[in-house]
């Protein structure tokens, strides 16, 4: 059972660089980053959060949370609106489009993915997951 769950690990592995690998490669078609996608992702689901709340979230950390922002908004991707001393960050219609287009296209490629994997492998993944979550300290949303 050891080999068996070290060597599903291994292809989970697998998985999960093709899909690293080639949604990269699908983001630089749009001239984005991960980084970039991972701030309009965040704001899909969360407007109207300051810039510091979006830098908590955010699971791509490389490079600088302010030049990030600064370029996406001078593409015209999302805007910033000043209350008080707090930027709040927001989707322009533009970047809501581009993440719109985006999604489904991530997410045909991954369920494909998952898709190949045996039922074994799957349930392993599973498992793992859930094994992993309930040994996290769960942090306040």
């Amino acid at each position: 059972m050891q080999r068996f769950a070290v060597a599903t690990w291994l292809r989970l592995v697998r998985v999960f660089h093709k899909i690293d690998h080639r949604l990269t490669q699908h983001l630089r078609t749009y001239d984005l980053s991960l980084a970039h996608f991972d701030v309009l992702a965040q704001l899909s689901g969360n407007e109207g959060i300051s810039q510091q709340a979006l830098a908590d979230r955010l699971l791509v950390t490389k490079g600088n949370i302010c030049q990030i922002i600064d370029r996406m908004e001078e593409r015209g991707l999302l805007t910033r609106c000043q209350e008080g001393r707090v930027n709040r960050l927001l989707l322009t219609d533009r970047g809501r489009a581009l993440v719109e287009r985006i999604i489904p296209e991530h997410e045909a490629f991954m369920a494909a993915q998952f898709a190949a994997l045996s039922a074994a492998e799957r349930q392993h993944l599973l498992h793992a997951l859930r094994t992993l979550d309930h040994s996290l300290p769960q942090r306040e949303p």
